[in-house]
């Protein structure tokens, strides 16, 4: 499966979670739904994993937390939040270079029409 093919079935998964409770709830809630349906569909995912950051060959630690992986391709930030900040758009891109995968999903729940708060951030695709 590739990035793409990914991605269409997060975006379909997000429009019918997004039919059925609205926005408003907590990001952790829309996380939790958001885990259990893509676990019926077998879909290999890691949610909350701390990626390590290397600098000049020494490892710095955990460098940062992505929301989920699916598939070891595409990243997933789950968002509820009134705004996005340009720095949401920044982060991603940021994780997307430090893994070397190529796509990006920033989904924002927290909006009237769901296809208003996907957005695809692409790293060499």
């Amino acid at each position: 499966m590739n990035e793409n093919e990914i991605a269409k079935i997060v975006v379909d998964l997000c429009f019918r979670i997004h039919k059925q409770y609205g926005a408003g709830l907590f990001e952790s809630v829309y996380e939790e739904i958001f885990c259990y349906e893509l676990h019926k569909l077998n879909l290999p995912i890691v949610r909350q994993k701390g990626v390590k950051v290397i600098h000049e060959g020494v490892d710095m630690g955990i460098g940062f937390i992505p929301d989920l992986v699916l598939c070891d391709k595409v990243i997933i930030e789950l968002k509820s939040a009134e705004n996005l900040a340009e720095v949401h758009y920044k982060q991603l891109l940021t994780y997307l270079r430090i893994t070397d995968l190529r796509l990006g999903l920033l989904i924002n729940f927290n909006v009237p029409l769901i296809k208003d708060g996907i957005h695809r951030i692409v790293n060499k695709l």
